[in-house]
């Protein structure tokens, strides 16, 4: 079974990362996006709103599986038995960024490799931090967010 895990804070999660979620659908048996835990950063979304909100995404998926998870990555791979981790990459910033993790991650678990896909151009702006800010300030973050979740987020 091929299985990909998807990490990421999601705080909130995006239309850019649902649709590099459903376009990774066909590539994969099943994807688990992975909600990370991490103490020491500050969300504005509380993990339960968070999960709340990437559960109500892609509910009607059956072969998407939502987790939690805490520490490195590739551990949390093995222990799902996951050999692929996909990332959402929208400008050469990002893969910058990426290409770094991706190489630790491999030298850590030479059995786990690093997917990246591209965003479509129209999503390329969108990330949560922006979204976030949007929302924390009062503007209207609707199309930027999953429509299963427009009425969730406040």
């Amino acid at each position: 079974m091929k299985i990909a895990v998807f990490p990421g804070s999601f705080d909130p999660i995006t239309i850019g990362h649902q649709n590099i979620i459903e376009r990774a659908l066909p590539l994969f048996d099943k994807i688990i996006v992975a909600i990370g835990i991490n103490s020491a950063k500050k969300y504005h979304f509380s993990l339960e709103d968070r999960k709340a909100f990437v559960t109500q995404t892609f509910s009607k998926y059956p072969n998407i599986e939502i987790k939690l998870y805490e520490g490195l990555t590739v551990d949390f791979c093995k222990k799902v038995g996951a050999k692929y981790i996909l990332r959402g990459l929208r400008n050469s910033t990002d893969f910058n960024y990426e290409t770094p993790i991706a190489q630790m991650n491999k030298s850590l678990n030479d059995s786990i490799e690093t997917i990246y896909m591209p965003c479509i151009p129209e999503y390329t702006a969108i990330n949560s931090t922006i979204v976030r800010d949007i929302i924390i300030n009062g503007g209207n973050a609707s199309k930027f967010l999953p429509s299963e979740i427009i009425t969730l987020v406040k």
